[in-house]
């Protein structure tokens, strides 16, 4: 069923912003998914909600399902390169997950000078700074310009509620927030995913600007990937076409990610991460919505198709709970 904007404004009323289901396990909430901790297994359920800044600013109708249908798409495509922790999507807004244990810190793997965050790799560098994660940058560099070589560029990883911060290697190191053998294998690991997504998108006439990934470690040891890879939430996307132009005329490269959402908050009000977020008007949520769609549809090569049913009730059924919360 084709995504209208009739269609939109309707499920702008009823998306999935909370979760609260008895049986499920230890329940934990984070910025945009809600786990539940059963065992060696976690029950991961996408909800609708949107963080920008480390700060969930409201919901986009459908976004849970693209988020979590596109990363059990990457991690299928990505097993060549690197283990993962998901067993099943038994719902279209859940994963059957291995349990493990998070290492504290994003790998965050960038390639062109760009962003609006206050931690954005453009932001430093445009206020004068010439390091960043531990990095050189060179002088005269342009927004929107391809850094010579991706950077792995980690933050630290906060809890919701609370903003990452800018890291480097060394202080991870130093800090011992992780053993120095997982983070050299996590940055090797982050390094491969990155170009191998690069590598796709261009096939699909996109650019995969940045990325962020999570790594953990099971109780053998193992280090998988987990959490989400190359979504439209833990990445930067844009169209191959017309980048050229943009970053010519000192233009923004036309989007396909949330950075629609961020750039209307930064622009229209002024909007960083501090204090309570403006309310999102239903017409920025179907805009975001209609990209986020887009980008599951350019990147698999085959149609979206929603779930309409009232989502809360639907993943009941398929996790085979019972009754209501």
């Amino acid at each position: 069923m084709p995504t209208s904007e009739t269609l939109l404004q309707e499920l702008c009323s009823r998306t999935l912003e909370r979760t609260r289901f008895e049986g499920l396990g230890r329940r934990i909430e984070g910025k945009v998914r809600d786990s539940y901790l059963d065992g060696k297994r976690r029950i991961i359920v996408t909800s609708d909600r949107v963080s920008c800044f480390d700060v969930v600013v409201g919901t986009i109708p459908l976004k849970g399902q693209v988020l979590n249908q596109l990363a059990a798409f990457w991690f299928e495509k990505t097993r060549g390169i690197a283990g993962n922790h998901l067993l099943e999507t038994p719902d279209p807004c859940v994963s059957v997950v291995q349990q493990v244990e998070i290492l504290p810190v994003e790998f965050v793997m960038r390639g062109y000078l760009t962003g609006v965050s206050n931690t954005s790799i453009w932001t430093a560098y445009e206020g004068g700074a010439r390091e960043y994660c531990g990095h050189r940058l060179a002088e005269g560099m342009v927004r929107h310009q391809a850094l010579p070589a991706p950077l792995l560029t980690p933050t630290t990883k906060a809890a919701a509620g609370e903003h990452d911060e800018l890291t480097s290697r060394q202080q991870i190191l130093e800090r011992g927030l992780v053993r120095e053998a997982h983070f050299e294998r996590a940055a090797e690991i982050a390094q491969a995913l990155f170009a191998m997504g690069q590598a796709w998108a261009e096939s699909r006439g996109l650019i995969l600007v940045d990325t962020k990934y999570e790594m953990g470690v099971t109780e053998s040891g193992e280090l998988l990937v987990a959490d989400e890879i190359h979504t439209p939430d833990s990445s930067r996307y844009w169209y191959r076409d017309g980048y050229e132009q943009a970053l010519a005329e000192g233009s923004d490269p036309k989007a396909l990610d949330k950075e629609h959402v961020r750039r209307w908050l930064v622009n229209e009000h002024n909007y960083r991460g501090q204090g309570a977020p403006p309310a999102l008007s239903n017409a920025l949520r179907c805009e975001a919505a209609r990209r986020y769609i887009e980008a599951f549809e350019a990147l698999t090569g085959r149609d979206f198709e929603p779930d309409l049913e009232e989502p809360e009730a639907r993943v009941r059924r398929n996790l085979g709970l019972s009754g209501t919360p």
